[in-house]
């Protein structure tokens, strides 16, 4: 008891020093060139274009040519998934893809939501933007952009925004949507230039939503879309009505933090740990550092040299489905490397998952978009946004599946005016797409929250 009450104490003496000592800091964010060439010699074009996704027999003929010379190689016995994708499992995925997948089908799929590309900064920004069919008499629809990872893309959203832009329920917010590609992902322009990192896809997408006539709106995000809209959280302050993730990686270690990675599995309650907090951080050594270390060679690879392994997945539709698809399986639930089909089928459709492959397939962008992480990575760990709170009202929902657990307390040091965090039921790195009626409920109830909070 009295051992718990003094480090208590000690916790919270630290904590108010931080608190007292920390200045507020804004993120900013420049206009830049990442068009082709020096620059433009007048004003930019601002015009907003209707896009249509389009394939072609010949588009098709050239798939079906590479999928038939593929070359196989077998994996080990008994190996599952633990060395990558399992070549058995990936034969039965080619075959399926070249003799059943139907991606004119897909294609009239996609297109179902309005497409709109416009250019911003000297390349060109694709977007699918939804509003609601039915919206009662005198209420209005509420802005969002949410914003997509790697390897994913805009279609990890079509199971969510008819959720969110049709709510069952009268009581339920109606909202209108609208999901970037970042440059670089699918059919958005790839940038020319170096540099080009999670600030400058923020800055280009909050100038995104001021052209498309939102004065104030709310984001969300997974994966890089995590970074991507806490950036736009940070640099549109006054703009961005608040910020909800599904992902959310433990900031820079401060002293709160060390003390409960030193404590916490003795004393749980005091840093407000639940059982799966302290399943997923402990024993430490093993959960934080060996487990990372096993999941983030893909990350080293491009941070460092993403135009190496790049070039042989934009020549190869079956390395690049391995390669994208054995992240669905081990994102989704780390247990699943122990079985020989990945699980991929107890979550996702081979449609759904051959879609998303097909969209970095046809619009040729795997290698631009393994780009985007030596552009952030390379520039260290310590940018300046890495060191700046997010003011505006946060939300976090916390899948049990994710691949980094961040515990309330830790989320609270980068979101102080966190206004939910949600322990969900179930569900991995890929929520939207894998669990898109949680997700919304989850939207919902913090929108509602920070509206109601608002009108006060």
């Amino acid at each position: 008891m009295y051992i718990e009450l003094a480090v208590a104490l000690v916790l919270g003496a630290a904590v108010a020093l931080l608190f007292l000592n920390k200045k507020k800091s804004v993120l900013k964010a420049q206009d830049d060139w990442w068009g082709e060439g020096s620059g433009l010699q007048g004003p930019e074009d601002d015009s907003i274009r209707p896009f249509k996704i389009e394939t072609t027999s010949e588009e098709i003929e050239d798939l079906h040519r590479r999928l038939d010379q593929t070359r196989t190689f077998p994996s080990l016995e008994e190996s599952q998934f633990h060395y990558g994708f399992n070549s058995r499992y990936l034969e039965k995925v080619v075959s399926y893809w070249r003799n059943d997948f139907d991606w004119r089908k897909q294609v009239d799929k996609l297109n179902r939501y309005p497409h709109f590309k416009t250019k911003i900064d000297g390349i060109d920004i694709h977007y699918v933007h939804v509003k609601p069919k039915n919206l009662a008499e005198g209420t209005c629809a509420v802005p969002l952009m949410m914003v997509h990872g790697w390897p994913g893309s805009f279609y990890e959203f079509y199971g969510i925004i008819p959720l969110l832009t049709e709510p069952s329920s009268a009581d339920d917010i109606a909202f209108e949507v609208i999901c970037p590609s970042i440059p670089g992902y699918g059919f958005s322009e790839a940038p020319h230039k170096k540099g080009f990192d999670s600030v400058c896809a923020a800055h280009v997408f909050s100038k995104l939503m001021k052209r498309l006539g939102f004065n104030e709106f709310y984001v969300q995000g997974g994966d890089w879309g995590w970074l991507i809209t806490t950036n736009m959280a940070q640099l549109e302050h006054n703009t961005v009505k608040g910020l909800h993730v599904n992902f959310a990686p433990p900031d820079k270690a401060g002293l709160p933090m060390v003390l409960s990675l030193l404590l916490g599995r003795r004393f749980p309650k005091l840093f407000g740990f639940t059982e799966h907090d302290v399943k997923r951080l402990f024993p430490c050594m093993q959960k934080l550092i060996v487990e990372a270390v096993k999941e983030t060679g893909y990350l080293h690879i491009q941070s460092t040299k993403p135009d190496t392994v790049g070039r042989g997945l934009n020549d190869s539709p079956v390395g690049l489905a391995a390669y994208i698809l054995e992240k669905f399986s081990t994102w989704t639930d780390p247990e699943f490397k122990n079985l020989e089909d990945g699980g991929l089928e107890r979550k996702f459709s081979l449609d759904d998952l051959l879609t998303n492959v097909m969209i970095y397939w046809t619009s040729r962008s795997i290698i631009s978009s393994m780009r985007f992480y030596k552009e952030n990575f390379g520039k260290g760990l310590n940018q300046p946004h890495a060191k700046i709170p997010v003011n505006v009202p946060a939300g976090v929902a916390s899948f049990p599946n994710e691949l980094t657990h961040t515990p309330k307390l830790w989320v609270t040091k980068k979101y102080p005016n966190l206004k939910t965090y949600t322990p969900m039921a179930r569900g991995g790195h890929f929520a939207a797409m894998e669990e898109p009626q949680l997700l919304a409920e989850d939207i919902q109830n913090f929108v509602k929250i920070v509206e109601k909070q608002t009108r006060k």
